[in-house]
């Protein structure tokens, strides 16, 4: 990770989750950074000009304040870069990359609900004239994604059931407010405070009821990983019974250097891949010796496997809460 100090580093690895829910949440940081409340300021604000923090703030929990899903396309090579613009113009589309397979486009759409979702992917049919494969999310393993930037791989966290019934219709535009990012002031929580109309300690205090029922699944800084040197990323791809998904997720999730596991909707005669993790390497090799040692686990004993390497951004944004047009 050249260019960034040792104190972006830890800014960068140590905060990811678990921002304080305090009223001067970067003075907090600086005081464990042995810095002042405005240098943690400034370096926050620069690390966003270079593209290594996408923001600081929430990430929200698919089809809870919303619905999404992951989709993909098979895209002529020579039409990519065009379908890749048409799809990243779906205001809802908050992630599209170009992976390595013949389904080479994949991306996340949002919206506020399954109707709105239907439609965001109807009109990009209609517009590319392709086929998109809908991948719904069936089971979270790990969706947290806020690995450790430093040091030896390590076993992510489980995720945890959340509690739905915890979420109101006046959490969405806390919830939007949140996946934009915090504002970066002194006082980023009265800032939001100020725009919802309610009082800030109050705020602060929903927040922590949001993030202890899994419906805000990580506050913090939320960093990219690209510009940070982790640019061997892979999609794995897993081809299970059902009987088997549960306890395969559950040991593909524990494994160290796996970031994200879950199960989704597969689509017969197209798409019989149900178990899906990410693996995030700073080289190809150091993401296949992961992949090795998850192909090794009994419960993983034969499956069939297919890793898609990730080899473009086309966009990733924080996402989208509020009404889709």
């Amino acid at each position: 990770m050249a260019g960034y100090d040792p104190i972006d580093l830890r800014l960068m690895d140590e905060f990811q989750r678990d921002l304080p829910l305090v009223e001067h949440p970067f003075s907090a940081i600086a005081e464990t950074l042995s810095l002042t409340e405005a240098q943690v300021i400034d370096r926050l604000q620069r690390l966003q000009s270079l593209g290594a923090v996408a923001r600081v703030g929430a990430t929200v929990r698919p089809n809870t304040a919303g619905a999404s899903t992951l989709a993909a396309m098979a895209v002529p090579p020579s039409r990519l870069g065009t379908v890749a613009a048409q799809v990243g113009a779906e205001p809802g589309v908050n992630h599209s990359y170009q992976r390595e397979d013949d389904w080479n486009l994949w991306f996340v759409a949002t919206a506020p609900g399954p109707a709105a979702l239907a439609s965001s992917l109807d009109r990009i049919r209609a517009a590319t004239g392709l086929r998109v494969l809908d991948l719904r999310l069936v089971r979270a393993f790990n969706i947290d994604l806020g690995f450790r930037l430093t040091g030896a791989a390590r076993p992510m966290t489980a995720d945890r059931a959340p509690a739905p019934t915890a979420l109101t219709d006046s959490d969405r535009a806390l919830l939007a407010a949140l996946s934009k990012g915090l504002p970066l002031v002194p006082a980023p929580f009265a800032a939001i405070a100020g725009w919802l109309g309610t009082p800030e300690p109050a705020l602060r205090a929903r927040i922590a009821e949001l993030c202890a029922a899994r419906i805000i699944t990580r506050l913090g800084v939320i960093v990219r990983h690209r510009p940070l040197g982790w640019t061997s990323n892979a999609m794995v791809v897993w081809d299970l019974p059902v009987d088997r998904i549960e306890a395969a997720g559950r040991a593909l999730a524990a494994q160290p250097g796996v970031t994200l596991c879950y199960q989704r909707l597969s689509v017969p005669g197209a798409w019989p891949w149900t178990l899906y993790s990410m693996i995030h390497g700073r080289s190809r090799a150091e993401a296949l010796a992961v992949l090795d040692a998850a192909r090794a686990l009994p419960e993983l004993a034969g499956v069939a496997c297919k890793p898609l390497f990730s080899t473009r951004c086309f966009k990733q944004t924080g996402a989208l809460i509020g009404e889709v047009a």
